[in-house]
């Protein structure tokens, strides 16, 4: 199976950097993995609502761009659909057996814009709880690394 991640800013902590890299290193066993990284806009500030959508929607274009018509899109967002790590790894399970490989889409500091979510095929929550999107992007990359190994019936050492 071939996953994809399209992330919008690049992974400017180093220590979160690592985190990802390592994660994609080992995921190279079970399936191929892509990281697509699409440039972020400035954050107009907390007062600025209209520049803060002309934003969101700059980076959807680029978000956009990147997705063909037949990819099945997972946009990765606070009020979607919130996994325990055992239903993750079934949908990961179920998306391989139909075929059609996940692109999970990671917004920047502003979120997702309305067309990248209008587009999505499914919305996945990774917790009730805010992560700054560079966190966000190593935490999925560890879960799909964890579904991987439950769906080969390997142990998860912690």
């Amino acid at each position: 199976m071939t996953l994809r991640i399209i992330a919008v800013g690049k992974q400017r902590e180093p220590g979160l950097a690592l985190a990802a890299q390592e994660y994609q290193r080992r995921l190279g066993r079970y399936l191929k993995l892509q990281v697509v990284e699409v440039p972020d806009e400035k954050d107009p500030g907390p007062d600025a609502a209209a520049l803060q959508e002309k934003a969101k929607a700059a980076e959807g274009e680029r978000i956009l761009s990147r997705l063909a018509a037949n990819d099945r899109v997972i946009a990765l967002c606070v009020e979607g659909e919130c996994l325990d790590t055992l239903a993750f790894s079934g949908r990961v399970a179920e998306w391989e057996r139909q075929g059609r490989s996940p692109v999970f889409v990671i917004g920047g500091s502003l979120g997702l814009s309305a067309s990248v979510l209008a587009r999505a095929d499914e919305r996945l929550s990774l917790s009730a709880m805010t992560y700054p999107h560079q966190l966000a992007r190593v935490v999925l990359l560890e879960q799909v690394y964890r579904a991987c190994k439950i769906n080969a019936g390997e142990r998860y050492h912690k």
